[in-house]
């Protein structure tokens, strides 16, 4: 390394902008041929996913689609906004607070006669 220096050290200034042009002409063709290569190789595998999207994410070949699920109708309801919540998932905050209070699950409860006429009408 220290063999080089000197020879920079005594080139003219012309001879070195001709040689870092001759390097940026090499480093950016290697540069192009590297990512051809990746291009090419990212290529092969992506013949091996299905390309197609669906509900925004990419499938595997042999996987199945996501079954749908049946809709769930609310069980509790809020007796002061009328939030109501389907028994799934974590309990709501209004729910929560009122338990807290003193207030049983069981008070909140849709009466299964309006969850019924609910039914049908979905």
């Amino acid at each position: 390394m220290s063999a080089k220096q000197p020879q920079l050290e005594s080139m003219s200034l012309d001879d070195l902008w001709a040689l870092h042009e001759r390097i940026t002409g090499i480093l950016s063709a290697r540069i192009k041929a590297e990512k051809h290569e990746l291009e090419k190789r990212l290529a092969i595998l992506n013949r091996g996913m299905d390309v197609t999207v669906s509900a925004g994410e990419p499938r595997s070949v042999g996987e199945k689609p996501r079954r749908k699920y049946p809709r769930v109708l609310p069980k509790y309801r809020n007796p002061q906004t009328s939030e109501t919540w389907s028994g799934r998932g974590k309990r709501p905050r209004w729910l929560v607070a009122a338990m807290k209070s003193g207030h049983k699950i069981e008070e909140f409860r849709i009466n299964e006669n309006s969850a019924s006429r609910a039914r049908q009408r979905a």
